[in-house]
């Protein structure tokens, strides 16, 4: 079978980044795209040469193969007719429910990536222009061209200095579902940590793309992403990987728990860091935390260890205990059986995870989507990185929304939970940017 070779070109970087993504979100020379942030790589994928996806029918998941591992989506993807590949795309929250052997609720996809027909890299002081299709690449090509200077460019925000104001308490729904959720916690069953989550509606139309700017230049993330596709819109400033593997085959985690505000005076960030490094309820929920991240770690990787503990990360708005854990991939073991063994983040779900899940599903009364789910990319040569779906909006079927949870331990007060919620969901409520009309011009009488 010939393989699809994409035409390439590198060319200088004349501006930031981030407003060379967000002009190519908007020349909408793509119905659908991933932009994804990698430390200082940045990443544009539009359009679809090849996609795989997983459904939810059980005909779907039967077709994958041994779904558990996930060693179906390696193959499809090891099949895909285009050389030198890289795939983006995503995994929501529900797939895990199949990767543990249990029913799935129908509709949507669990994991949709593509293959795209055009991608820019930036990184450093170039771009790698790349496309199959010759239209495609010349325009590519004369987007990044066209680029304006460093600080003359305002990353197209329609609404230019305005903002959408949110209300975010939710008049003690949360309060009462963290209290079901201790009453779990304290029966005596083996659950010793559950993350629960709430969503925020957001009522008036958003620029998506404007918000993506604006959030990213307000926040501190890991990595970052906005994209429009399989139905899903969503921006995002991920305050932690799932999973990252290299492609020398070293393979790391970053869990993430423990949380303070940061927001205020120098000096209060500093008093909120420092109860955060001494509060016995924040160490106890991160240690067991990183105590199942190495525990999953090493049944797919050799040489597991944690390489830094119990740093002080500053995400947006808040500040994290945050840890790495690494190992070495085992021969016969792929990315693709990392991120399965991690999936979803344990920062995310619970401890152990199998009696979270219910639990989750019970007193959040809806599937969660892609929020905890992850944004990612991989590569023909063996690199996988997952991106944790936290701090993000979400547009979906005429909704919108934010979603943001808390762990919950036997020491949890409800009221405390509920302040985190409202601590993480400002990293992204700050920076709301409404869509603004197209003002019509008066037509002469």
């Amino acid at each position: 079978m010939s393989r699809l070779r994409y035409r390439e070109a590198r060319l200088p970087l004349d501006e930031n980044p981030l407003s060379l993504m967000a002009r190519l979100v908007r020349s909408g020379l793509f119905d659908q795209y991933v932009v994804y942030e990698n430390g200082s790589s940045w990443s544009f994928a539009g359009g679809a040469l090849a996609s795989v996806r997983l459904g939810r029918e059980a005909k779907d998941l039967r077709d994958m193969g041994d779904l558990q591992d996930l060693r179906g989506v390696e193959d499809r993807l090891a099949a895909v007719p285009v050389k030198d590949w890289r795939a983006y795309g995503w995994a929501t929250f529900e797939l895990a429910t199949a990767l543990a052997g249990a029913a799935v609720d129908a509709g949507g996809d669990l994991l949709h990536l593509v293959i795209p027909a055009g991608e820019v890299r930036a990184e450093g002081d170039t771009v790698l222009v790349r496309a199959v299709d010759v239209e495609q690449y010349d325009r590519l090509v004369a987007l990044v061209g066209a680029s304006v200077p460093a600080d003359g460019d305002t990353g197209g925000a329609a609404g230019g200095d305005e903002r959408i104001s949110l209300a975010l308490d939710d008049h003690g729904n949360y309060r009462a579902a963290v209290a079901a959720a201790l009453v779990e916690l304290r029966a005596g069953g083996p659950l010793e940590k559950v993350i629960l989550s709430r969503q925020v509606p957001v009522l008036v139309p958003v620029d998506l793309t404007a918000t993506y700017v604006a959030g990213r230049r307000g926040n501190t993330p890991a990595r970052s992403f906005l994209l429009d596709l399989g139905g899903i819109r969503a921006a995002g400033f991920s305050p932690e990987t799932v999973v990252e593997v290299s492609g020398g085959r070293r393979v790391t985690t970053r869990p993430l728990a423990g949380t303070r505000a940061r927001t205020g005076s120098s000096a209060q960030i500093a008093r909120l860091r420092a109860e955060l490094l001494s509060d016995p309820k924040e160490i106890y929920e991160h240690a067991i935390s990183v105590k199942l991240a190495c525990e999953e770690l090493a049944a797919v990787c050799e040489d597991t260890q944690v390489t830094e503990y119990m740093t002080v990360q500053d995400r947006g708005t808040v500040q994290h205990l945050a840890s790495a854990v690494t190992g070495l991939l085992r021969e016969g073991q792929s990315p693709w059986q990392a991120f399965a063994a991690l999936f979803p983040a344990v920062t995310a779900t619970g401890i152990p995870k199998a009696p979270a899940y219910p639990v989750i599903r019970a007193l959040e009364g809806r599937p969660r989507g892609l929020y905890a789910g992850a944004v990612l990319t991989c590569d023909a040569t063996g690199t996988l990185d997952a991106a944790l779906v936290l701090r993000s909006i979400f547009q979906q079927d005429e909704r919108c929304w934010l979603q943001a949870g808390a762990g919950i331990v036997q020491q949890s007060q409800p009221e405390r939970e509920h302040e985190e919620t409202c601590e993480k969901l400002r990293s992204i409520a700050d920076h709301l940017v409404p869509t603004v009309p197209r003002q019509v011009p008066p037509t002469s009488s």
